[in-house]
């Protein structure tokens, strides 16, 4: 038959090169490729399906659907993103459903429980219809619409249990960073099939410590996040430089408003009102998440889960597990902190740039919470489960934890800056100086890692893991100021949030200030040499000084006048182990990760001028009443 099939196929290919060349007509080739063709999928363990799903303000919304072949009665896994549901599951083209979602957080509860797995593109993005609106705001009065993301996140969850045979009217759902975000919104006046949510890594609050701002200091990578998202629909158009050092383009641009210029940014709807709300205002409150669910209440099964090291929406989960713990016990609400950098948990969890943890704690994450929560409250039989109210990975004995609740710390103790770069705990007396001093020059900021600064393909790994990375290299400058303590005989475990206490002048009218608390290691280490010394922060963060008092309402700082600076620091769930020390370091620029602050006080530093930045000497107060501290949240022995 094949024979006879070829033999057709070429005579019928001869009759037409002889009708063409007997018409004497412009030589042509026909098109080889189908006016239409459908793939044989036949034979995958999974069937694919790419819908269009309507809202309620007839806007459609593009979604790829992943159910196992066989499936009846199955729960649905849904995630909703700007990042493209069409190649979330194209890495690999394959029959096989487990190499497709190689590296889903949902991974093994779809491959083991045999869910349905649904990925959408939000509105305005990708393969959707409608506008799309960075983190769009709940209908309000920052959204005049009718539709936001928990109005779309409903109208999704109906069209699902209504148009899939295959499930069983079930849905949980889950995402990281921005799909985290959406997570969070389909929380809001929840569709009733919507059974269980894991938001990770969720950008939260955009200020005081997610994506945009940390307490008003601007991270400049906003702008290139911006115009990736807002430029086109299909976020196809890259961030240029033309320098492979970024510490030195950013230098050389000026402010960050100098560098939005640069790159035409004018037009980006975002930038417009990034520049319009430098500080704390109704703009930014009023779209606080972790204020909004707080007094939304919660009434869906929600796992929130927090990167320890998450080097950009470190704030937002905490603070929504906070408020939420404000209004009471709530045994709706879980916990799990984990020793990763954003988004690792949908990747191997063994170690953290240099750090490693003897163990994959993200195979642990997704076997041990993520599938048994799903089962729980997916599943038609509902199998039991087990855990606790918070799961904490704690570094240093590198061992996870079951707790009751979260901060675990039974004080909050003073941990004193003392004089010649020593720390006490207790109180230091009165003494001259009674400071420690160093020179700000906003023309030689202090860099975030090692020059030169490239975190741009096969460089992505120096940002996601920059949090652990050894700090060294600051300490060895002399605009950081260095304390550190005697080694310690007995191990000092910290669980909750640190709080910085500085005390400190400025001959400018304006200045950042940044605190960090590290680990340092033992000088030498037989088991592992590179790491003798090595300088590990476990919780570090930045305060613009003009919102010192107020974030909604920045003043000028009084010059030389010593001023109170008082922020949180990132949670920790850390040991400092006997032979370490306690580091903590001080300094007043961390770049080009936030933008310079010209040290002179002017309306917005976004359009600060060359003449506005200025060197200043900072002096930090380490004596008598004037002493600056530290807040750790230490645990006593035995809890």
């Amino acid at each position: 038959m094949k024979t006879l099939f070829w033999r057709g196929a070429l005579a019928a290919l001869a009759c037409q090169f002889t009708a063409t060349a007997a018409l004497a007509q412009p030589a042509t080739l026909a098109n080889e490729t189908p006016a239409h063709y459908a793939d044989k999928t036949d034979t995958w363990d999974y069937v694919r399906r790419d819908v269009q799903i309507p809202m309620r303000d007839g806007t459609k919304l593009f979604a790829v659907i992943l159910i196992p072949k066989g499936a009846k009665h199955a729960p649905i896994i849904l995630s909703r993103t700007p990042y493209g549901a069409a190649s979330r599951f194209s890495k690999n083209h394959s029959a096989h459903l487990a190499d497709v979602i190689d590296s889903d957080p949902a991974r093994d509860a779809t491959l083991d429980g045999g869910y349905i797995r649904v990925v959408e593109d939000i509105r305005g993005k990708h393969g959707s219809e409608g506008d799309y609106v960075m983190n769009r705001p709940l209908k309000g009065p920052l959204n005049p619409t009718e539709v936001d993301h928990a109005t779309d996140t409903y109208d999704t969850i109906d069209w699902l249990v209504k148009n899939l045979p295959e499930s069983n009217g079930k849905v949980g759902i889950i995402g990281i960073s921005y799909d985290g975000f959406t997570s969070l919104m389909a929380l809001f006046h929840p569709h009733p099939a919507l059974k269980a949510a894991i938001p990770i890594n969720s950008m939260v609050d955009g200020w005081r410590g997610d994506d945009w701002f940390h307490n008003g200091a601007f991270r400049q990578d906003s702008l290139t996040y911006a115009q990736g998202q807002q430029a086109t629909r299909g976020s196809d158009i890259g961030w240029w430089s033309d320098q492979y050092d970024s510490y030195t383009d950013w230098l050389e641009t000026g402010s960050a408003g100098d560098m939005a210029q640069k790159h035409g940014l004018q037009d980006i709807g975002f930038v417009q009102k990034l520049f319009a709300h430098p500080a704390y205002d109704s703009f930014w409150q009023d779209q606080a998440v972790d204020k909004l669910l707080a007094k939304e209440g919660l009434k869906v099964p929600t796992m929130l889960v927090h990167s320890l090291w998450d080097q950009e929406d470190i704030y937002g989960n905490m603070a929504v597990y906070k408020e939420l713990k404000a209004k009471g016990s709530n045994p709706n609400l879980y916990l799990v902190m984990g020793p990763w950098y954003h988004h690792q948990q949908r990747q191997d969890g063994s170690q953290l740039g240099a750090i490693k943890w003897g163990s994959d704690t993200a195979l642990y994450f997704r076997t041990h919470l993520v599938k048994p929560f799903f089962d729980h409250y997916l599943k038609d039989e509902a199998p039991a489960m087990s855990i606790a109210p918070v799961t904490a990975f704690e570094s240093g004995t590198n061992e996870w934890r079951d707790l009751k609740s979260w901060p675990l710390a039974t004080e909050q103790k003073p941990l004193y800056l003392t004089a010649k770069g020593g720390l006490s705990f207790q109180a230091p007396a009165a003494s001259q100086p009674g400071y420690e001093d160093y020179v700000s020059d906003p023309s030689k900021p202090v860099p975030f890692i090692p020059r030169p600064i490239n975190t741009a393909g096969a460089n992505g790994a120096r940002w996601s893991t920059w949090l652990t990375s050894d700090q060294r290299d600051a300490a060895s400058r002399t605009d950081v100021l260095v304390f550190t303590s005697d080694v310690l005989k007995e191990p000092m475990k910290l669980a909750g949030e640190p709080i910085a206490n500085l005390i400190a002048s400025t001959t400018g009218t304006d200045g950042d200030f940044v605190v960090k608390l590290i680990d340092v290691y033992p000088p030498e280490d037989g088991y592992q040499p590179e790491m003798g010394g090595y300088q590990l922060a476990v919780a570090m963060d930045i305060l613009r000084g003009r919102y010192r008092d107020s974030f909604s309402n920045p003043s000028p700082i009084p010059a030389n006048q010593p001023t109170k600076f008082r922020f949180a620091l990132p949670n920790v769930n850390h040991v400092f182990l006997p032979g370490h020390k306690i580091m903590v370091q001080v300094q007043s620029s961390w770049f080009p990760l936030y933008d310079r602050n010209p040290q002179t006080y002017v309306e917005n530093i976004f359009l600060a001028k060359p003449e506005d930045y200025r060197s200043a000497t900072i002096k930090v107060f380490d004596a008598g009443d004037k002493a600056s501290f530290v807040e750790l949240p230490i645990v006593k022995a035995g809890k």
